[in-house]
């Protein structure tokens, strides 16, 4: 059994965001793959399984199954890659709890195609402006899709100096809670970072499935379908994002950090 750590979302190494990949040769217990990505100790560790329908991918952070991970499943396309089991300009087709997802590779890019989150407005819920560290008046909007919080801050410094309370910060009923700003660098369009202490990670240094969410949202304000987008956690990351109707196309790169394998 197979067993990778790849940098997600950067094209040099200890940047973006690590995620384990682990292609297995057979079914295994839910429990076995939880106890590997709480060993792994990543934001998410992807489990890739070839199936005689397809492949299926899972991904568990340390502490729970995930129904969605962009830069896992990146990660998991750009082992693939190398391993000969995706080949350029081809696509791999993923059966996963969020449906058929699909990744393309196009030259030193991966290409995601995940579902658009819609994000409606509503009231922060108690605790989350104080656990983020906010004053009441320091936020422009906040909305919700069925995952994650979603706060616009008025400029990207705030965004960047933010310290939460993640003991707080996990009371709120969320998976996470997405921060975001227009970018203050010509170079891109909108910057972000993301907080998930409920689900064992404070802070995910770059996450694609908040971008499923980000990309409408900038996407409506700026006028746009095609934006570059940085995530300014301490790691940091980029990729391109693109609106497509009810579809969020996701364009990235990645390293692999080490390869290995299980011995039982």
């Amino acid at each position: 059994m197979k067993l990778f750590q790849v940098d997600a979302f950067t094209d040099r190494l200890f940047a973006g965001n690590p995620a384990g990949v682990c292609l297995l040769e057979a079914e295994v217990p839910d429990a076995w793959m939880q106890s590997m990505a709480a060993e792994m100790n990543l934001s998410e560790t992807a489990f890739l399984l070839g199936t005689p329908s397809g492949w299926s991918l899972r991904w568990f952070t340390p502490r729970v199954e995930v129904a969605l991970c962009g830069h896992a499943t990146l990660s998991t396309a750009h082992i693939m890659l190398q391993e000969g089991m995706l080949q350029q300009g081809h696509e791999a087709v993923f059966h996963t709890k969020s449906g058929p997802l699909s990744a393309r590779a196009e030259d030193e890019w991966i290409v995601l195609d995940f579902p658009a989150k819609k994000v409606v407005p509503v009231a922060p819920p108690p605790g989350l402006i104080e656990a983020l560290g906010l004053e009441r008046d320091e936020y422009l909007f906040c909305g919700k899709n069925k995952d994650d919080y979603l706060l616009e801050l008025p400029d990207e410094e705030l965004v960047r100096s933010l310290d939460p309370d993640f003991v707080a910060l996990s009371d709120v009923e969320a998976r996470g809670t997405m921060v975001t700003a227009p970018s203050s660098r010509c170079e891109f369009d909108f910057a972000s970072r993301f907080f998930a202490p409920a689900v064992g990670v404070n802070e995910d240094p770059v996450t694609g499935s908040a971008h499923c969410a980000l990309a409408p949202y900038w996407g409506k304000k700026l006028g746009k379908t095609l934006m570059n987008a940085e995530q300014v956690s301490a790691r940091g990351g980029a990729m391109l994002v693109e609106v497509q109707g009810e579809r969020v196309l996701l364009r990235g790169k990645a390293v692999t950090v080490f390869r290995g394998e299980m011995t039982s």
